[in-house]
């Protein structure tokens, strides 16, 4: 049957594809607009296949909070190019995956992808994205955080988020502390809240590091695990978070600076995530 360019324009309308994927896709359906948005989801899919090897390195970073703070969500939306990621449709489908993943709590990546927003799932979403602009796109990750007050922190280029988690808040203003935070963890990106919280290995990599440095400079065998452990202490102030010195005030730690705006204010976790 004949197709009308009203009937192209209706289904671009309403896909967002090309207007020459539009017509094949409606003279291959008979002009039915279901069959042909099915045809065109199709090719989205064929598309994702295609590109499935291929490296997500550019996209978004978005989080919410609950009002009351107790709750956090953070997801990295990604593609292939940064021209995408400014993509005002992607954008907003990043934020519609947020806005899902954050009323609807999946626990995994793999149960926000199968959740349906409109009359379509997230899954389905994506890949007729991909069909329409033609670059892998890819939920890279999900991240949930629960606690006393959970803040979030967005860097500027969108490209890097962190959620911290807070307690003994009082009546501290905690967004603006997790902020200040999420900061100090996007430049200095620790490896742990705390020394207590590094793992073993870790230490006993380090001191064996500190050890086989010592050692290489000629000191005495009796004194090198002293040194090492002096140079354990070095790292534990480097690498975690309340240790470090405060990148908005060098003259005091992240500890102190939360101890300043409530007696006993710290951080309990943080999550990071960077395209």
């Amino acid at each position: 049957m004949a197709i009308t360019a009203k009937q192209v324009n209706e289904l671009r309308k309403i896909t967002g594809a090309g207007m020459m994927d539009c017509k094949k896709a409606l003279v291959e359906a008979d002009g039915d607009n279901e069959k042909a948005i099915e045809i065109l989801r199709k090719k989205g899919q064929k598309v994702s296949a295609k590109r499935a090897d291929r490296e997500t390195s550019e996209g978004v970073v978005v989080a919410r909070t609950t009002e009351d703070g107790t709750r956090g969500v953070l997801i990295a939306f990604t593609c292939e190019t940064d021209f995408v990621a400014k993509n005002d449709g992607f954008v907003a489908l990043a934020n519609e995956i947020l806005d899902v993943a954050f009323n609807e709590k999946p626990a995994t990546t793999e149960e926000l992808l199968a959740l349906t927003s409109g009359d379509q799932t997230i899954n389905d979403k994506i890949i007729e994205m991909v069909g329409r602009i033609g670059e892998k796109m890819e939920v890279k990750h999900y991240i949930v955080a629960e606690g006393e007050k959970v803040a979030p922190y967005i860097h500027s280029n969108k490209k890097l988020g962190v959620l911290v988690t807070l307690a003994n808040c009082g009546d501290a203003d905690f967004l603006t502390a997790g902020k200040d935070v999420g900061m100090q963890i996007a430049a200095m990106n620790p490896i742990a809240v705390s020394k207590d919280s590094v793992d073993e290995a870790t230490k006993e990599k380090e001191l064996e590091i500190g050890r086989e440095q010592a050692r290489a400079e000629g000191k005495p065998e009796q004194i090198l695990d002293k040194i090492a452990q002096g140079k354990l202490n070095k790292f534990f102030k480097d690498n975690t978070l309340l240790a470090q010195d405060f990148v908005k005030d060098s003259s005091v730690s992240v500890e102190k600076y939360l101890d300043g705006l409530n007696k006993g204010m710290t951080v309990v976790d943080f999550k990071r995530i960077a395209i």
